[in-house]
């Protein structure tokens, strides 16, 4: 037969190639290549930065309307009668606080929201796993629909509300600028002690912290600042953890789900302050940074 093929000068006979069922155009789009790859990572890290600076933008906002809030408080809302709160809106704007987030604090330092309406104070209290106690303090003109709120942020986080205020200590706290003054908590102590201080002490940038009962920041505010002419950088009655009460967290689920909820109560207009009594553990320090930056100490 191959005989007579070749004597025929004929070729022998072959099928026809069926056409491709996939073209070459489709066949590239379905393959998965190194590049789309390392672009998921890219923007992965990209959205991991971004949540981080948000955090670190906000905590740094809540520090401005805090500021602006207390001076309102001591000194009253009118920045032209009020140097110390037209300094602090100064600094907030400069800092690309918006407006509306001024307006409010300043509200705020006067018991109302923006829109006149009275606030009321709310503590909230929650568990989280395994053993994690959460105190938040709210400013809210309804009571009943920030718990509903808080309640379901808790819930979506895997944790439940319940009593937490036996995990801390409530304390006053007063921190006045150093400035250039030179003086320091030894210089003060007396006449604050006077005021109904219970301890003193320099922080880490040499400004006065001074502790005092919870009704007790007001009057030292005015009894020290006054007589010292010092800046008043803060006045908090905060929650402070009990160190045998400390706890960390088992899994890196657990770190996630409370990363996430710090962060949305953050977000939450109304709340004021954060407290926990978590510990770092086995964090990284990039982790623990996250879960400190939207806590107040």
């Amino acid at each position: 037969m191959a005989f007579l093929f070749r004597s025929l000068s004929l070729a022998p006979l072959t099928r026809p190639a069926k056409p491709p069922l996939i073209c070459a155009e489709c066949r590239r789009t379905l393959v998965s290549s190194p590049a789309l790859q390392s672009g998921h990572n890219k923007w992965s890290k990209i959205r991991h930065d971004k949540a981080a600076n948000d955090a670190k933008k906000n905590a740094a906002r809540t520090i401005f309307t805090k500021n602006i809030a207390l001076y309102s408080k001591l000194f009253g809302p009118d920045p032209n009668n009020n140097p110390q709160l037209a300094s602090a809106i100064t600094a907030a704007k400069k800092a690309s606080v918006p407006k509306d987030k001024i307006e409010a604090a300043i509200a705020r330092g006067q018991g109302k929201t923006s829109g006149g309406a009275a606030l009321e104070p709310l503590t909230f209290e929650a568990m989280m796993p395994p053993s994690i106690a959460l105190i938040v303090d709210l400013e809210t003109e309804s009571k009943l629909r920030a718990l509903q709120d808080l309640n379901q942020m808790v819930k979506r986080a895997k944790g439940s509300s319940g009593s937490s205020k036996f995990f801390f200590s409530r304390l006053g706290r007063v921190v006045f600028e150093k400035g250039e003054s030179g003086l320091d908590a030894d210089h003060i102590m007396d006449d604050a002690i006077e005021a109904g201080a219970e301890d003193l002490e320099n922080d880490e940038d040499g400004n006065i912290v001074v502790w005092t009962r919870p009704t007790g920041t007001m009057q030292v505010c005015k009894a020290v600042g006054d007589k010292f002419g010092l800046k008043i950088l803060s006045s908090d009655i905060i929650w402070v953890a009990n160190e045998d009460t400390k706890t960390k967290l088992d899994s890196s689920q657990e770190m996630i789900n409370f990363t996430e909820l710090l962060e949305a109560l953050r977000e939450y207009p109304e709340v004021q302050a954060v407290y926990s009594n978590v510990s770092k553990g086995a964090m990284s320090d990039d982790e623990w940074e996250k879960i400190e930056d939207n806590l107040d100490t």
